[in-house]
């Protein structure tokens, strides 16, 4: 019987977990380095420790039934630890470690039966060398650990960016992947239990800043036959990784084609808007299936778009409130963070509409209201 949660993480995704974990009756405790981190503030405990701290990683273990993550940069090694320790840890470390490592997780689709971009490791000179010839420009080169939200990643059109890149990765394992024209990014969550059930959220359309992602549509605006084979390419994954959890597959949609981007093995960014549009959100699937409970298939209420809240550096106050709640079919939700550094996600809000192209509208008004104020600057005037 499982009565405690343990989150690998502080940040959003872990404090939208905690909320939907808390309303259906478990306690959790958080593993976060610094303290009063946006789930801590709401979790039953924090334990404020490194996330390689095995010690504390043992202690996370012992104080709970059932141990996840909330983003996949964590260090293998403790959930080995606690695999070690026979803790339950969903995702496992099978799929965390195909997950985390750019390579293995391309080898693993394209093993798939999956279509991705071309790609090459790089790992020697002579490799990247190889990869120029094999791949061929324009490519992104990435590093195979480690990087989101466009970290991590050099786009190169000539041997000149090649070289620039090289030495900012600074010898670190680099993937080259070819650069895709793409007509849209694309992205599913879904949802697998212990005893195999499966069920799928609407594909949705993300649209990014600088590598972050600032706006989901859902549904995304494609054919059904691509929906259907997102989801399709989503079972396949959830089944031949034997995932136990909410997990996202990102797309390139290019013509007719659909490449998988990457695969995020726990709840994700492009479905924050299934609190406020879907019967179940998906970090109430997660719990379910973490906690083996059953699945129920995702029902959508309305159109909907999420925009994330962006800093920009310019001040840590939120201005603009006022105006954007005066919509009625707007749900506002905030992370609890104190600085609003450049692009660091602060929050975000969901619209329905009609249609999407009313909750588009409805979207944009909201991102003109609002805005970031300097309270030190506004008190010397």
């Amino acid at each position: 019987m499982i009565a405690t949660i343990g989150i690998l993480g502080g940040g959003q995704l872990g404090r939208m977990l905690t909320l939907e974990a808390k309303r259906m009756g478990y306690r959790v405790v958080t593993l976060e380095p610094f303290p009063n981190s946006p789930t801590g503030q709401i979790a039953d405990e924090q334990i404020v420790a490194a996330y390689d701290d095995l010690r504390a990683i043992g202690e996370l273990g012992a104080r709970t039934d059932v141990v996840t993550y909330e983003f996949e940069n964590i260090p293998l090694a403790s959930v080995l630890a606690l695999e070690a320790d026979r803790r339950i840890v969903h995702p496992d470390s099978t799929a965390l470690r195909l997950t985390q490592e750019r390579i293995l997780e391309k080898t693993f689709v394209r093993d798939c039966g999956i279509p991705t971009a071309a790609f090459a490791a790089v790992r020697s000179r002579d490799e990247l060398q190889s990869a120029a010839r094999e791949i061929g420009f324009p490519g992104v080169l990435k590093t195979t650990m480690g990087g989101y939200d466009g970290k991590g990643q050099w786009v190169v059109r000539s041997p000149q960016d090649v070289e620039h890149a090289w030495s900012e990765a600074q010898r670190r394992p680099l993937i080259w992947e070819e650069l895709v024209a793409f007509d849209r990014e694309l992205s599913i969550i879904a949802a697998r239990n212990e005893r195999g059930e499966f069920v799928a959220f609407p594909t949705s359309e993300n649209q990014h800043d600088h590598g972050v992602l600032a706006t989901t549509i859902v549904p995304g605006r494609i054919d059904p036959s691509v929906a259907e084979r997102a989801r399709r390419y989503a079972s396949t994954i959830a089944q031949r990784l034997a995932i136990v959890g909410t997990f996202c597959v990102e797309f390139f949609q290019r013509g007719g084609e659909l490449l998988v981007n990457e695969i995020a093995p726990r709840v994700h960014n492009s479905g924050h808007y299934s609190l406020d549009a879907t019967q179940i959100s998906q970090y109430e699937a997660h719990v379910r299936a973490i906690c083996g409970l059953p699945l129920v298939e995702p029902r959508q209420f309305l159109p909907a778009v999420m925009v994330n809240i962006l800093g920009t550096g310019a001040g840590d106050t939120l201005g603009g409130l006022d105006e954007l709640l005066r919509e009625q079919m707007l749900k506002l939700h905030l992370y609890g963070k104190s600085h609003a550094a450049l692009r660091r996600k602060m929050g975000h809000f969901t619209v329905l509409g009609d249609t999407i192209d009313e909750a588009l509208v409805k979207a944009e008004r909201g991102r003109r209201a609002l805005r970031w104020i300097d309270d030190r600057a506004a008190a010397l005037r």
